[in-house]
């Protein structure tokens, strides 16, 4: 009889112990514990190529390291910022720093710059006109409407002698820091998708060459102004304060810039993109 409790108590002490493995691998499992090797999945927000094509060439090498990228792609240049901030992913690549700061401040964000990637070349387009001197008194020009590439645009077309500027507005300026338009240009400002659309309906267009190239339409051969190689526009690996030194967010710059994106650009878009690595 003892001997049959004493086979009983140590099955009881055995089953309880069982069930506490149990219990302290689930509570484990919920404060976020993950084994060795899992994989990590890093959101990348973007808009259209060259953007995507890096991203794409990105894959490869960051699956090496264990981290799935997943490029979202969104339909305007606001979404992958508000994405961004919101936590809706970790990074975004489709602008320069002075468009993230005119973004931070309106917002109270904290996006930062990871790396710089590629220098977009800005230029001025026309299917009316072939050469700037062309351009007729009381022309109209689309620009850019969001503010750092209204400023960009006018900086440019200062620097081409159509206007002038208040001294030391820079990029900040807007269509009220114009002090002299000598043949009265007319400025449209037009949102940054639209604006490839317009080319038929004004005399001339600025904008990137990113949007440009669809319409097989290069700075090199078809604007009629581009902007200096000195520009701050450089297009830019974007993440927020909190994750910006995180290790897939470091990995995925790392992958950005490697001597086979180089070479892409070299390859692909030499006449509308520079490395800027």
């Amino acid at each position: 009889m003892n001997k049959k409790i004493g086979l009983m108590m140590l099955a009881l002490i055995l089953l309880l112990a069982g069930c506490g493995q149990k219990q302290d691998g689930k509570e484990g499992q919920e404060s976020g514990q993950t084994g060795a090797g899992e994989e990590v999945t890093l959101k990348v927000a973007a808009l259209i190529p060259p953007m995507t094509d890096v991203l794409e060439m990105a894959k490869p090498k960051l699956k090496e390291e264990g981290i799935n990228l997943e490029i979202v792609i969104l339909s305007d240049n606001v979404q992958p910022n508000n994405a961004l901030a919101n936590k809706e992913v970790d990074a975004n690549f489709f602008q320069h720093v002075p468009y993230m700061e005119e973004y931070n401040a309106n917002n109270g964000s904290e996006l930062v710059p990871v790396v710089p990637i590629y220098n977009a070349v800005f230029g001025a387009y026309s299917k009316r006109y072939d050469k700037i001197e062309d351009l007729p008194e009381g022309a109209t020009i689309a620009i850019p409407n969001d503010p750092s590439n209204i400023g960009r645009s006018l900086v440019m077309f200062e620097k081409h002698g159509l206007i002038k500027l208040k001294e030391g507005v820079g990029i900040k300026a807007t269509q009220a820091d114009i002090i002299d338009n000598p043949k009265n240009y007319k400025f449209k400002e037009v949102d940054l998708l639209m604006l490839a659309r317009t080319l038929d309906d004004v005399d001339m267009v600025a904008m990137t060459p990113a949007y440009a190239k669809p319409l097989g339409l290069t700075p090199k051969n078809d604007a009629l102004i581009t902007e200096g190689k000195d520009s701050e526009f450089t297009i830019t690996l974007i993440a927020r304060k909190d994750n910006v030194d995180s290790e897939p967010i470091q990995k995925l710059a790392k992958a950005m810039t490697s001597p086979e994106v180089k070479k892409f650009f070299e390859d692909n878009y030499s006449e509308i993109a520079l490395p800027a690595f």
